[in-house]
């Protein structure tokens, strides 16, 4: 099954209106991310795991999905499949079976649905909350799939979950985090028709249907006692599709002693991108939960800056008010560019990990790679391990995540972005030039 993927030749030529099929095309690679976010697709992950024998297989099959390796998946009830490309360039069809549920077990959800409105509202807002999982756990129905509820099937001729069937999950997760109607599809009912079976028993919310809602007032007696409120902020504004474009110095008249004109352009240029940004953030839901960010030092915003900067001149400008030798600044850039602070961070910062997080650290470790496979490592010092025999290092970041780091011109420089797998770390690494 070499070359390259054929979708119609794996799955058919299925029309995109047939409502018990969906298929998405193939996913980005997953490159410093984890696969699911949600706790539902979370769990979908804990039941892979707890169903497959060989946890070597489960590694590999991550590594193909964060490569991208896996082409379009397609879901329908009680079966996903998608063609997956091995790191030898051969492929394979791998099927995962999940049970669907019987009408019995599907008029149960339905009931219990349509007693609790708001549990159709968050899946129609792609959420899937822990209570619904739990009223219907209550009804005897399981929606999310424990140990054993995930078969496997691959033409590579596996019997337990192979680094193809891995692949394939580990993908459907990322799926499941976005719409959790692709679990329900798994187990028997696309959204449209399950919606409508809702709406027939009077409990699908109006947004559903299409029905406008009918105004509810506010009683008098409570308007009258308001009367002095404050009446409610304006809109917020909405968001410019570019930052505005800074003025030209470039004209006839010549500078004070002193003005540098491009160097003036390029911190006008930036401020507009930063506010531009600022605004987006700020205008972001949710955006008010999130923590205050740490303010940049005077040095560490002269690595953002140079990072961005393509002038060589202002980019030496900006070392010297930096303060850095040249080694040590391109480093600083070049982590910048990789991650924000948080690279710049794990290039600077040589710190102590607690006996807890050196415990996780080296399990990590040992769990990222095969016995035979794995590369002799030496601490060097509170979160940093090198490669014996190579110009390789690797050090934990105060939030679990591994960089990768080469030796270059006798200085350690980044060498990729983070990864949570410290032996997809160095993959990342070998792959990624020699500046």
């Amino acid at each position: 099954m070499n070359g390259t993927f054929d979708n119609e030749a794996a799955f058919g030529n299925v029309p995109s209106a047939c409502e018990d099929e969906r298929t998405f095309g193939p996913l980005p690679p997953a490159q410093g991310r984890g696969f699911a976010s949600t706790w539902w697709g979370q769990e979908w992950l804990k039941a892979l795991k707890d169903t497959a024998l060989d946890g070597q297989q489960l590694k590999q099959g991550r590594r193909l999905a964060r490569a991208g390796a896996v082409g379009a998946l397609t879901v329908r009830p009680g079966r996903i499949t998608a063609v997956v490309r091995d790191r030898d360039g051969s492929q394979y069809r791998g099927d995962v079976l999940l049970q669907e549920l019987d009408e019995d077990d599907w008029d149960r959800f339905l009931t219990m649905a349509a007693e609790r409105a708001g549990h159709i509202a968050a899946l129609l807002d792609r959420e899937m909350p822990p209570h619904l999982v739990e009223d219907a756990a209550a009804s005897g129905i399981e929606l999310l799939p424990s140990i054993g509820d995930l078969e496997p099937e691959c033409s590579c001729g596996a019997w337990d979950h192979c680094p193809h069937t891995a692949a394939l999950c580990y993908q459907v997760a990322r799926l499941l985090d976005q719409d959790p109607f692709v679990l329900l599809l798994m187990r028997g009912r696309a959204e449209r028709p399950l919606l409508d079976a809702l709406q027939e028993r009077g409990a699908t919310p109006a947004s559903a249907s299409g029905e406008p809602e009918t105004p509810r007032g506010v009683p008098a007696q409570e308007a009258f006692a308001a009367w002095d409120i404050v009446p409610p902020l304006p809109a917020p504004p909405t968001l410019p599709t570019e930052p505005g474009a800074p003025a030209r110095l470039d004209t006839e008249t010549p500078p004070e002693p002193g003005i540098d004109p491009a160097a003036l352009e390029f911190l006008a240029a930036d401020t507009a991108a930063r506010a531009h940004l600022l605004l987006a953030d700020a205008l972001a839901p949710g955006h008010e939960l999130q923590p205050f960010e740490r303010e940049l030092t005077v040095d560490q915003d002269c690595v953002r800056l140079a990072a961005a900067c393509r002038d060589s001149r202002i980019a030496a400008r900006l070392a010297d008010a930096a303060g850095r030798r040249p080694p040590a600044f391109s480093a600083a850039v070049r982590a910048w560019r990789l991650g924000g602070a948080a690279s710049l961070g794990a290039l600077e910062d040589e710190w102590t990990p607690t006996p807890e997080e050196l415990a996780r650290a080296t399990a990590g470790l040992d769990r990222a790679w095969a016995e035979d496979e794995r590369p002799a490592l030496r601490a060097t010092g509170g979160n940093r391990w090198t490669v014996t025999g190579r110009d390789a290092q690797l050090r934990l970041g105060h939030d679990g995540r591994w960089w990768p780091y080469r030796k270059e011109r006798g200085h350690w420089f980044p060498a990729g972005p983070p990864d949570r797998d410290p032996a997809a770390a160095l993959e990342t690494m070998d792959s990624t030039p020699t500046e």
